[in-house]
């Protein structure tokens, strides 16, 4: 325990005292490296923060959007029913605002469910099962999504 004007400072606090008895903040912690070896340094990770946050608006601005029209000018969802869908998407512009909802909203998820497998998931071998599950479950979700909304017919009997 040393004791100078600026107070008590015990052994292995991060604040020690020089030898003119100022308080020195240690360096940080180094960066973890990672042992992939020498890949080539890419912003991935700034670049998929950015996207969860301009999808996260973006979204914010059509779901809300949506159910306003849905469950207010439309008469509440007690009238969506196949001839409701059929009408909607004779519209380009309802099956691109639907296509929109479905591609951000699927890449906004898988973002996050990235996101937390990497922090939660210590082991590299669960660490990349689980996200091939996720990215084939996701694959899987935007390509029946995408299919059924460029494939609908409305004259089906």
């Amino acid at each position: 325990m040393t004791t100078s004007s600026l107070g008590t400072v015990t052994e292995g606090s991060i604040a020690q005292p020089d030898q003119h008895d100022n308080l020195v903040i240690e360096a940080p912690r180094n960066r973890r490296k990672r042992p992939s070896g020498n890949r080539s340094k890419t912003n991935f990770e700034m670049y998929a923060w950015i996207f969860m946050r301009m999808s996260g608006l973006l979204l914010f601005v059509l779901v809300l959007w949506h159910l306003l029209i849905m469950t207010v000018l439309d008469g509440g969802v007690q009238k969506v029913n196949f001839a409701f869908v059929a009408g909607r998407w004779s519209s380009p512009f309802w099956r691109t605002w639907d296509l929109a909802q479905l591609w951000l909203a699927q890449l906004h998820g898988t973002n996050g469910l990235r996101v937390i497998i990497n922090d939660y998931a210590e082991r590299d071998g669960t660490r990349f099962w689980l996200k091939m599950l996720l990215y084939m479950s996701s694959f899987l979700v935007l390509l029946l999504g995408t299919l059924v909304i460029f494939t609908f017919d409305p004259n089906l009997t």
